[in-house]
């Protein structure tokens, strides 16, 4: 198992671009050189095996130095969420304890309200530079086995404290071998990296793409029209991006004459991509595909051919080569075809569990076995479908209702931008649907209108009963829709109503 695969590559193909960043394509000899300098440098700080090291900064290529650095310092990669606020930060500091916390001027404030020492990314290559490698101080031990943890990254949260999953050598080496093989990934693939470094989303493509010797192109910030520039100058051959900045792409001017002839498939992650926005791409000559994964699975778990792809918009194919998955009732028997249930997980590519948090993870790994609290059902052909989170399913009228369901319906009216469907609170039905819809420039729509179109497609106690229309849909970083507040101002909304 390699677990330093800064060094293997820089003796397996050190000339070859490995990493674009800032006009420039550094090799993956430069890339191990730089890893073993900072190496040095953190060593110099006294930072020693099983330390956190933390980052606060917006895609940056320290964040790749301090991934590759860890299997030569034993030292753990622990990125924080940039979107947090101040208070909200120095309570994850409070949680991980790191040894030090290296930041961009952005964020330079934030990164002061952690009480952490700090070094400020402005001097990044200056340290670099001056921190030459040198032999391992007497006395110092950083052999890495597969069991130590190479990661740290924050999951859930989106109201409250988030976990800390801990993810081994272990569980990285397997999801890029996993992704590498059952993704058909190849050392001339590219891929732009342009969703947040501090989520999982470096594990997507950027670590399989340094095992099989690709390339990736960092993106600072994701911005659609400079994303659609650095497809064509770079010749990406694969994209990824979560929903809502693929629709950012097709809605572009300059999508519809982009050279995308070097793209071999594109794959949307973080939630379902709506069918207009696969048309997009499609009619674009892009085939599309559907992924799934978890911070703490990975984060890649399914493959998927792409003629069934084609057929099965929705699904997300098999999990990969080394791993196992089945859809289970609450008793934890497996479900029948065509029956839905709590997706569960198992194999080398699960995380070893939550830093601090032994109540939180044995609430999740069961008898060897992950549960997601993902809901999903497989189909007769084994083909299994991602159907929402257990916890937005909500309950009307004695039926079960999957918001993912109800939103696909929406994204057949061709006036719907974007969507999001929640159950909220009523007295005669217990839970009820509450959509909201951005709208296309231009279009307009009534609640009334989008409810007669809904009943044509969808039983009526699955139709919302509630309709608002925003400018925008409140997100994460990482472009996920944060349903809990569209829920939560819905509810405190009506709360005032009712006190006036």
């Amino acid at each position: 198992m390699i677990l330093d695969v800064a060094a293997k590559r820089a003796q397996l193909t050190p000339d070859a671009p490995a990493l674009w960043w800032e006009g420039r394509w550094l090799t993956y000899r430069e890339l191990d050189d730089r890893a073993e300098r900072l190496a040095a440098a953190l060593r110099g700080a006294g930072v020693r095996k099983g330390d956190r090291v933390a980052v606060l900064a917006q895609n940056h290529v320290a964040h790749i130095d301090l991934l590759l650095a860890t299997a030569k310092t034993g030292a753990i990669y622990a990125p924080f969420n940039v979107r947090l606020a101040a208070p909200e930060q120095r309570a994850i500091a409070d949680y991980l304890r790191p040894a030090l916390l290296m930041h961009d001027e952005p964020h330079a404030d934030k990164a002061r309200a952690t009480g952490v020492p700090l070094w400020h990314l402005d001097e990044h290559e200056e340290r670099l530079r001056a921190a030459a490698p040198d032999p391992r101080p007497p006395g110092y031990d950083a052999v890495v086995g597969p069991e130590d943890v190479q990661m740290i990254l924050l999951t859930g949260g989106t109201t409250g404290l988030p976990k800390g999953a801990m993810l081994p050598y272990r569980q990285g080496f397997y999801n890029a071998v996993n992704t590498v093989l059952s993704w058909q990934l190849r050392a001339d693939d590219c891929v732009i990296q342009a969703t947040p470094c501090y989520h999982a989303a470096l594990n997507a493509f950027t670590v399989p793409l340094f095992h099989v010797g690709g390339q990736v192109v960092l993106q600072r910030a994701f911005d659609p029209d400079e994303y659609l520039r650095l497809v064509q100058e770079a010749g990406a051959t694969v994209l990824f991006l979560v929903p809502t900045m693929f629709q950012m792409v097709a809605s572009c001017a300059s999508f519809a004459t982009a050279d995308l002839g070097r793209v071999r498939w594109a794959i949307s992650g973080g939630a379902p991509c709506p069918l207009p926005v696969r048309e997009a791409f499609t009619r674009r000559g892009v085939p599309m595909r559907q992924g799934y994964g978890l911070t703490e699975a990975g984060v890649n778990c399914f493959a998927t051919r792409q003629e069934v792809a084609d057929r099965k918009p929705h699904s997300v194919g098999w999990p990969m080569l080394h791993g196992e998955a089945v859809v289970r009732r609450p008793d934890g028997t497996p479900c029948a075809p065509g029956e839905t249930g709590e997706l569960t997980l198992r194999g080398p590519h699960v995380f070893a569990g939550y830093f601090e948090r032994e109540d939180a993870t044995r609430e999740v790994l069961r008898d060897g076995w992950l549960w997601t609290g993902d809901l999903a059902v497989v189909d007769e052909e084994g083909v299994f479908s991602i159907v929402g989170r257990r916890k937005e399913m909500f309950i009307s009228g004695g039926e079960n209702v999957y918001p993912v369901e109800v939103e696909s319906a929406i994204y057949d009216h061709d006036a719907v931008a974007e969507c999001a469907v929640v159950g909220v609170p009523d007295e005669r039905w217990g839970e009820v649907g509450l959509a909201c819809v951005v709208l296309k420039p231009g279009r307009s729509l009534t609640a009334d209108e989008l409810r007669a179109f809904l009943y044509g497609r969808l039983a009526r106690y699955k139709v919302p009963k509630h309709v608002e229309f925003a400018p925008e849909l409140p997100k994460s970083g990482a472009g996920k829709v944060l349903k809990r507040a569209i829920a939560e101002r819905f509810i405190a909304r009506h709360l005032e109503e009712e006190e006036a």
